[in-house]
């Protein structure tokens, strides 16, 4: 046993029991992070950027303005990228100040600029926002490349407001690089509970029964009302402030990548792209600034390893909230 083994993933004194919330210890912390690859050590390829064999399945350490930039050309095939909004929030003790529309315009586009070149010519792109940034978003991607869908997702997280409507959504866009991108619409179609049964010569139509009760297979829309944020009750939850659940990853990289497909994730976080790409057999490059936010998703990478499911997603189809069995009548 490691030092500080005995720490890991465990409720620390001030936890509630049954909180699952992944926590490292100092030592462990400090060890996970040893493991995020820096860029400066690393041999070039013969064109100045990182090898492909190099940067495939790397955590690295640093900004993606600086590392976006040494990444093997046309490597990516999808990237999904969850930038700070602009917001005031702490992320491990760096705080991100709001910048005003412009600046975050800007800002977007600078960290576009410096992936863009890693994007294959099918590639696709993912961006999360929310309504404050949203805008910002998409003026940068429309500059870069094709604009194709907003997805808005319903988060049921929030404070509510006695002067404003209370904020319980936030986006994700959409864009290609070219037109010749992959879509999948067939992997994320939904199974959705049944209201109003209807039937066909006594036949049910366009809907199934089962020993859980009455489904369908919806296609998916571009509003998803079917998604939880990871709380402290599911073990994929960390401590990190604007962490995306699993669940929403695994329906962008179904819909948008092959098994073998690498995707790039400049603002990893505590690593949920890179941990569902590795449980959908997808390869993955992930960038982030924090050395506890690597250690994080070093240590999950490595839990992905043993326990690959995806909560809300049974391996064939992606399941409502809170769907159980249906009363039959």
């Amino acid at each position: 046993m490691e030092p500080g083994d005995e720490d890991i993933d465990r409720p620390r004194p001030d936890r509630a029991p049954r909180n699952r919330t992944l926590r490292l210890s100092l030592a462990d912390e400090a060890r996970y992070a040893a493991m995020a690859r820096d860029p400066s050590s690393m041999e070039p390829g013969p064109d100045g950027l990182l090898r492909a064999g190099d940067a495939i399945g790397s955590v690295f350490a640093g900004d993606a303005l600086e590392i976006g930039p040494l990444l093997p050309s046309g490597s990516v095939d999808i990237m999904i990228a969850d930038p700070p909004y602009d917001l005031p929030k702490n992320f491990d003790g760096e705080r991100f100040a709001p910048m005003g529309h412009e600046a975050y315009l800007e800002y977007t586009r600078a960290w576009l600029a410096a992936i863009a070149n890693s994007l294959k010519p099918d590639a696709s792109i993912y961006v999360c926002a929310d309504w404050r940034s949203s805008s910002a978003v998409y003026l940068a991607l429309a500059e870069l490349f094709i604009v194709r869908n907003r997805v808005t997702w319903k988060r049921d997280k929030g404070r509510s407001s006695s002067r404003n409507w209370k904020n319980s959504s936030e986006d994700v866009w959409f864009a290609t690089v070219g037109n010749g991108y992959h879509f999948d619409a067939e992997a994320v179609r939904v199974r959705k509970r049944v209201i109003a049964p209807y039937r066909e010569d006594g036949v049910p139509k366009d809907w199934t029964e089962d020993e859980s009760g009455r489904w369908r297979m919806s296609g998916a829309s571009n509003v998803w009302d079917d998604m939880t944020v990871p709380f402290w009750s599911m073990p994929e939850n960390t401590d990190h402030p604007t962490q995306k659940p699993e669940k929403l990853v695994a329906r962008l990289l179904l819909a948008s990548s092959k098994p073998g497909d690498v995707v790039l994730d400049p603002f990893l976080g505590s690593g949920t792209t890179a941990v569902t790409a590795s449980k959908l057999g997808r390869r993955f490059i992930g960038i982030e600034r924090s050395s506890a936010y690597c250690a994080l998703a070093l240590r999950r990478l490595e839990l992905a390893e043993t326990d690959p499911r995806v909560q809300g997603f049974d391996g064939n189809s992606f399941r409502g909230r809170n769907d159980g069995p249906v009363r039959r009548t």
